[in-house]
Parts: structure tokens; sequence; C-alpha cells
């Protein structure tokens, strides 16, 4: 970025899904944030953010959360305030991961799955998991700070096949191209 730009400073992943059928078990999809300092940008999350928690310094928060996704809209938001983001932690990556039940759950099951990422009224990206049909969890978006303080979007739809807790471990490690 250059000139007067600040690069990214405040946004919001947004997720919507229609709910099952009946007689079929509700589809519950989770909007996850992993932080990363910039000691250790592809190792350990330093936190993570997900339906029952937030940062603590509250600069990444769930603001919508549904078990189901009976919502009008977009049923899961997560704002992110990534321009008051400790300067220690140099990149945060987003993921939705699909609750497992008895049944192993894709998002080829899920009706009409759909990731945004906006700021204010600028939709930077928006997709389905068409390219994650197979996976039960997905990156959606990566958040990178350079040398001089500014965030970068890195958009996509990255899919995994992992359980919830796997994924949160595994969902900031290099990708392999």
């Amino acid at each position: 970025m250059t000139g007067v730009s600040k690069g990214i400073r405040e946004v919001e992943v947004a997720l919507k899904w229609d709910p099952s059928p009946a007689g079929r078990p509700p589809s519950d999809l989770d909007v996850v944030a992993a932080t990363f300092t910039a000691a250790d940008a592809y190792g350990e999350p330093a936190y993570l953010v997900h339906f029952d928690s937030r940062s603590p310094d509250g600069t990444i928060f769930l603001n919508r959360d549904s078990p189901d996704g009976k919502g009008f809209g977009w049923d899961e938001v997560m704002k992110l305030e990534l321009g008051r983001l400790d300067a220690r932690y140099a990149r945060v990556v987003v993921g939705v991961v699909i609750q497992q039940n008895q049944n192993r759950t894709t998002f080829a099951s899920v009706l009409s799955p759909a990731v945004r990422v906006a700021e204010g009224y600028t939709t930077h990206f928006e997709a389905d998991f068409t390219t994650a049909q197979d996976a039960t969890a997905a990156v959606v978006a990566e958040f990178t700070r350079d040398a001089s303080g500014e965030w970068a979007f890195h958009p996509g739809v990255h899919g995994f096949d992992e359980d919830p807790a796997t994924f949160t471990r595994v969902m900031g490690s290099k990708r392999r191209t």
C-alpha cells in the first residue's frame, strides 16, 4: 500500500448456510480466528477466538452465532479490529469448521454455505465452498501485517479434513502448493 492508505483496519467475516431439511440433524458451522505472533507466524496460535470466546484485548469477537443456520442473511459474524491489534501479532487466520456429529459432515452436505469478508460497505471477498466440498473445515481468510504495520488480506477457501480441535491447531500452518 502506498500514499495515504492505512491498509485494512477493521473487517467483518460473515458466514451463512441454509437450515437442514426436516428429519436431518442441523448443520452447525463455526467461524474461528487464530492469531500468530511475528516470532511464530506459522506455529502454534497465540490464541483462538470462536463461539464461546473473544480475544483477550477485545479486538476480535463473534457478534452473531448460529447453531443451525436458521437466521436471516448472515448467520455468524466475526469482527476483527486489526488496526487495534497489538504490534506483536503479525498474522491472523480465519477459518470455518463444521461441528461433527455421528456422521461425517462436509461442506457438500451443508445447504448453500457461503462466506463474505467485508470492510465497511466494501466486500473484499465472497465465495461458496465448492473448492472444499469434501472438507470438514476451511481457511477462508488470512491477514498479514507488514514491516510498516499495515495489514493485507489474502483471500481463498482452502479445505481441511480435520475435526474441530485438530483444525484449530493446523489451520495456520504453511500450505503446500
